[in-house]
Parts: structure tokens; sequence; C-alpha cells
């Protein structure tokens, strides 16, 4: 099976709706691992000092998302991609992929938004496309205990292909339209207890209705984009995120000109 992913160097206008200037707040401080209000003060001021163009290497994300057949995964993802819902459900075959641009304290940044199958007979294929996540989400049904349960076999063959210490976790309950409050506090309780567990942030949400699904894309593209940024500028020392690009845009011309150097000497 093959996968189609849209060329980087032609790429739409950000959307309106899309522009992140604030750090998006979690779901629930108990079950949140960055508990913080703000962005990181580093990554705040290295996007004032280059707030247009391409940032280096930190301008995409890929983000896997898992679970069991019929939680909701593709829903989820079409409601934020596409504003819409189809009851007409269909089993994702293998995988299916999503680009969503964004603008993160005025630098362009985008989430490959990577749809798994959840049917036993397609994980092998599914799993190829594991590897690269810089963030896993699990998905299940609020109002289906066992798809809960199989989150740890999820998170596992998930991280078979990715280092633990560099992806960021995150455990949605989806279709919380469809829980009686009753159900959905027992249910969230067990899954908030997961979550510490397995050191992810835990969202509750509604692809019918939309409850959420723009508030924790947007929390995804955020934490994704400040630890992109803090890597960089780890990677790069001193250097500011700008003289990156440079070094980065320039890398060509820097190497042609010592080529005609060489060939002047050798004259």
């Amino acid at each position: 099976m093959s996968v189609r992913v849209p060329s980087m160097s032609v790429l739409p206008p950000v959307r309106r709706d899309r522009i992140i200037a604030q750090l998006p707040q979690f779901y629930s401080k108990k079950a949140a691992v960055h508990t913080k209000d703000e962005f990181n003060s580093k990554v705040k001021t290295a996007c004032q000092e280059q707030r247009t163009g391409t940032v280096g290497r930190f301008k995409i994300a890929k983000v896997i998302v898992v679970g069991d057949l019929a939680v909701g995964k593709t829903c989820l993802i079409n409601r934020f991609c596409k504003d819409a819902f189809d009851k007409n459900y269909k089993a994702t075959i293998g995988v299916d992929f999503e680009m969503e641009r964004f603008e993160v304290l005025g630098v362009p940044f985008s989430l490959q938004l990577w749809d798994t199958a959840g049917q036993e007979r397609f994980k092998c294929i599914a799993s190829t496309y594991y590897r690269g996540a810089q963030t896993i989400v699990i998905v299940f049904d609020v109002n289906d205990v066992a798809s809960l349960g199989h989150a740890r076999q999820w998170l596992e063959d998930a991280l078979k292909e990715n280092d633990p210490t560099n992806v960021q976790l995150f455990l949605v309950g989806t279709k919380k339209d469809l829980s009686s409050p009753a159900q959905y506090s027992q249910i969230e309780q067990d899954a908030i207890e997961l979550a510490e567990e397995i050191k992810a942030e835990y969202w509750a949400l509604s692809s019918l209705t939309g409850e959420n699904v723009r508030e924790f894309f947007f929390r995804i593209a955020s934490l994704a984009f400040e630890a992109n940024v803090l890597a960089e500028l780890e990677k790069s020392g001193s250097r500011h995120i700008g003289d990156v690009i440079k070094i980065n845009s320039n890398s060509n011309n820097v190497y042609a000109t010592s080529k005609k150097k060489q060939s002047n000497c050798c004259q």
C-alpha cells in the first residue's frame, strides 16, 4: 500500500483559524503532563527573532493516531481537518494521511496526521508507518471499557518503532456525547489513572458535536512545536534560530564558493 504525501515545496497559506498565539490549555490539570500556562520563554524569544519564513528542521511534526476498530479515529481527524462528521462509517485500510498547517507564535508549522487501521489484519501494514512519530495519540471509546483496556498494547506497538524519550503521548476518549454523566465519570477515573501511569495527557471529546476537538489539536500542535524548537536550540547551541535558517539556506552557496576557490587555486 502506498500513501501519497503532499509536496512540501508548494503549500497553501495558513488559514486564519489555525493561528496560535498563546499556549492552549490542558483538558484536566490532574491528567496533564505539561501544566505550564505559557510557551517556554526561550521559544518565545527565538520566534520573535525569526517570525517569518521556514524554520529550519522543526517545521513539521508527525502524529500517529492508534486505537481499536471503530473508536472514532477517522471521525476525529475529519472533524478537525474538514469540519465534517460522516455517520456512514468505513473502516480505514492500512493508513490514511492528512496535513494540517498552523502558524505558531508567528512561525509556520505543520502536523502530519497518520490515521492508522484498528483491525488486527491491518496492524502489520499500519505499524510500518509508526516510525518517526513525535506524537502518539491513543484513542478509545468512552462507552467501551475494553477499548481503554487495549490502550497499553497500542502504545507498546507504537513505541517499538520510536524512542520513548522523544515522543509526546495523548490518551483520548471519544464519543463523549453518547455517554451519560454517571457512565463517563467512572471511565474518566480509569482513563486518568492510565494516563498518569503511561505519562500521557488525557482528553475527552466528541467528533459529532466538535466538543474539544479544535482545542485538542491546537494543544498537540503547540506542544510539538515547542518541543521541536527547544531541541533545535539545544543542537545549535548559542546560535539563534535565524542563524540556523541562514546557515541551512546558504549551505549550497558556501559549498559552491569553496569549490570555486579550489578550482582557481588549481589553475
